[in-house]
């Protein structure tokens, strides 16, 4: 078996990635399933701690900066995240190293006759415990696993975790976790077991009270970024930015209170930042050896591409994965504070099962141009479908057959008071990425096209 036979043997089983799902139920993700094929490996997730983090927008920053100070403090961290960037290989890493090809193959092939023993199991199910297993053989000392979808029922939830981490809440997936914030926190929040602390980042009233009411019936001590712990932004530029972290007690002093510096943009982040230090101050009262310094050198190494990134200064180009309303109204305020009075040429491609009309709305009036196409994701919305869309909220756009074309145009277009933003996608924020590489002969990404 190649590696490419091996990743699309995955993709062959249920794969909800690729095709959409239409109930968010037992029905259709069922803990049971990857529960039985853990047990068929003895349970490796069980061998380790970890730290559990679900949530609409940040959970995947946030995760990177936990697993960057564990990192630093000394740990050999499992880093578990989805969806990947480039290569599936980013999904299960140890550290900053990604899970080898060999690797993937030889699991992939060492699970295949197991997975047939458990019907209806779903890639992402097959995916999760293939990782949980690696982690343990790899003897991790901790795992930080992102969630995947909603939470309740998500395969990661097996996890018994040191500490839970609910990001920030939006409406998201409403057609699988529901029309309303308390649904979608309800959810979300399902990840909280007995016993085990949690942390949420500041949330609107009706998501709180859905987790606080979680957290006591479930015993759970609830610690609340924006209430409990604060921060307070700091200088920044096209590097990054810094923050004061401190507790809201003024009478009480942590070892993680102090001044700190991200290399990403965006207030939004300091926000991710602070719910990332308050779960690690958990887990340094849990046991686990945490220091302010290391705190300090894990948040300025953090890395986390695709997110607010500037691939280049001249000419101005910015890619983010913002993929829903609200985070496009996040992206257009960074933009806004990051970029004074800079408009933009926007290229904007999307899944179409996402709030397209939400998005465009949003960035529209940040925009000189619009320039629709789509990733080669079988869940795209058609270039055809996007103009359409825009059309439909007021906007003109011209329609590019993929994502190299588009920045060909866009460049056409730049004016010395203008940028290229590409969004809408995680997928296209990919290709963005490749094509600018190759478009400067710079090195690409590694991704999966090749055996």
């Amino acid at each position: 078996m190649t590696y490419r036979e091996a990743i699309e043997y995955l993709h062959s089983l249920t794969d909800y990635e690729k095709r959409r799902i239409e109930r968010y139920s037992p029905e259709t993700l069922d803990l049971s399933r990857v529960e039985r094929l853990l047990d068929m490996v003895g349970n490796p997730h069980r061998l380790y701690p970890s730290v559990h983090v679900a949530g609409t927008k940040g959970k995947g920053s946030t995760s990177a900066m936990i697993e960057s100070v564990l990192r630093a403090a000394g740990y050999r961290t499992g880093f578990y995240t989805s969806p990947h960037l480039h290569t599936f290989r980013e999904r299960i890493r140890i550290g900053a190293d990604l899970i080898s090809r060999q690797d993937v193959v030889a699991l992939v092939e060492e699970f295949r006759p197991l997975i047939a023993r458990v019907p209806g199991i779903t890639t992402f199910e097959a995916i999760t415990a293939i990782a949980f297993t690696y982690f343990a053989r790899q003897k991790i000392d901790v795992l930080v696993a992102e969630v995947g979808l909603g939470g309740r029922l998500d395969a990661t939830n097996v996890l018994r975790p040191e500490v839970a981490v609910i990001t920030s809440l939006s409406l998201d997936h409403t057609y699988l976790l529901g029309n309303t914030l308390p649904e979608i926190a309800a959810e979300k929040a399902g990840i909280i077991k007995d016993g085990i602390p949690v942390v949420t980042a500041p949330q609107r009233p009706e998501a709180l009270a859905v987790i606080e009411e979680t957290a006591r019936a479930r015993h759970a001590s609830l610690t609340v970024v924006g209430r409990d712990w604060v921060w307070e932004p700091g200088p920044f530029d096209l590097t990054g930015q810094s923050f004061q972290f401190r507790s809201a007690r003024f009478i009480l002093r942590h070892e993680l209170e102090g001044a700190y510096w991200i290399p990403l943009l965006g207030r939004h982040q300091l926000e991710n930042g602070a719910t990332a230090l308050a779960a690690l101050q958990i887990l340094l009262e849990r046991g686990f050896r945490l220091s302010r310094a290391a705190a300090q050198e894990g948040l300025k190494n953090v890395q986390w591409p695709g997110r607010l990134e500037i691939l280049s200064t001249d000419p101005l180009v910015v890619v983010d994965c913002a993929h829903n309303p609200y985070s496009t109204e996040v992206l257009r305020e960074a933009l806004r504070e990051w970029f004074p009075g800079r408009r933009w040429v926007l290229i904007f491609g999307a899944s179409a099962d996402k709030d397209i009309p939400g998005m465009l709305r949003t960035l529209l009036p940040i925009a000189d141009y619009l320039i629709v196409t789509r990733s080669d994701h079988p869940r795209s919305a058609t270039p055809v479908e996007l103009a359409d869309i825009a059309a439909s909220v007021g906007g003109g756009a011209e329609i590019a057959v993929n994502i190299r074309r588009a920045l060909q145009r866009a460049l056409t277009l730049l004016k010395p008071d203008t940028g290229i933003l590409v969004t809408g996608s995680i997928f296209l924020v990919a290709e963005a990425r490749e094509e600018w590489a190759e478009h400067n002969g710079q090195p690409v990404p590694e991704n999966d096209r090749t055996d």
